[in-house]
């Protein structure tokens, strides 16, 4: 396993983190005693970077991890935790709470679901509109010096927002997402984030499934299921964007690996302060997923593939206009 550091603070983890959501959920059905053999063989294939929210399954999430992770070392693995999203009994969203108190109670839940003393990167989901964010990274900051938490993150918030959080207490990585297909980092986030030494975790780096291959135009979906709803998943844009993978896969058979594969290379590749998430739900898919480490892309290859994906290219938003209304990132 190769390693990478989340910016100039923070700690050394796996080029490639596994991410947990798809165990509680959000796409569907999920099989336990699967989800719980995936996370111990990311862990035995050297995979230390778990990431997880609070609100995935109402802490469903956290209690598999907890129940993973019995018997391993703590000091063995990193965990990634999101906060602040409000969800009621019927999984329906509410918003985002971030003020200092509810920052507080809700590391002190999940650090009892996972079963552990301390966190190693403590998140806001998104940006709480109605409290200031030197708020919220104050309170964060608090609950490292206690010892409870030991690195800040930040998810999908703009330049402003990295810059004044990063003025109260260091950032080590912003969780965004990234993929061939959702470059819009480039222009002005990711630039803010080197600028400030700060470290990249990237999700969505197979765009929930619809670049890595696997994804058929009459694949049945669970009204549960997350895709149900995404507009990149629907009529049009779904033909669109799946003439998109056709050329990814002219480009993975040209260079004999998988399209998730390359897809996951592509960003592996972007720069050494990128780690990439994968969310595999199966041992199957997690093993194609490490077959990623082993692929290389030469400039050449690098710049067919930028160009055959520039930014934009992709057909419809990567949220419904109620996701995305709560988009820092996108503002």
């Amino acid at each position: 396993m190769h390693h990478r550091t989340l910016g100039q603070h923070g700690p050394q983890v796996s080029a490639l983190g596994l991410g947990c959501m798809g165990m509680s959920g959000m796409y569907g059905a999920a099989d336990r005693g699967e989800s719980i053999a995936t996370i111990h063989a990311a862990l035995d294939a050297g995979i230390t970077l778990l990431d997880t929210g609070d609100f995935y399954g109402m802490g469903h999430n956290e209690m598999l991890i907890g129940d993973a992770l019995v018997g391993r070392p703590r000091d063995s693995y990193q965990l990634s935790v999101k906060f602040g999203a409000q969800r009621g009994p019927g999984g329906d969203w509410l918003g985002y709470d971030a003020r200092p108190a509810a920052v507080k109670t809700a590391l002190a839940y999940t650090l009892q679901r996972l079963r552990t003393d301390y966190i190693d990167i403590y998140r806001p989901a998104r940006l709480d509109p109605n409290v200031p964010i030197e708020d919220t990274v104050g309170a964060i900051a608090d609950l490292i010096q206690a010892g409870y938490v030991r690195h800040l993150g930040l998810s999908e918030v703009g330049p402003e927002t990295i810059r004044r959080a990063h003025a109260v207490h260091p950032v080590v990585d912003l969780q965004i997402e990234y993929a061939l297909i959702t470059r819009g980092i480039e222009e002005r986030i990711l630039p803010t984030c080197r600028a400030l030494g700060i470290g990249i975790t990237a999700y969505g780096v197979l765009s929930r499934g619809l670049i890595s291959g696997h994804w058929a135009p009459d694949r049945p979906t669970e009204a549960r299921d997350f895709r149900t709803h995404s507009p990149r998943f629907q009529g049009d844009n779904l033909s669109h964007n799946l003439m998109l993978v056709s050329t990814l896969q002219q480009l993975a058979g040209q260079k004999g690996c998988s399209v998730a594969q390359l897809a996951i290379a592509w960003v592996l590749a972007r720069g050494e302060d990128i780690v990439p998430l994968v969310g595999a739900r199966t041992r199957e898919r997690l093993h194609e997923a490490l077959g990623a480490l082993s692929v290389t892309l030469s400039a050449d290859e690098m710049a067919t593939l930028e160009q055959a994906f520039p930014p934009g290219v992709a057909a419809g938003e990567r949220y419904n206009s109620h996701g995305m209304a709560s988009l820092d990132s996108e503002r």
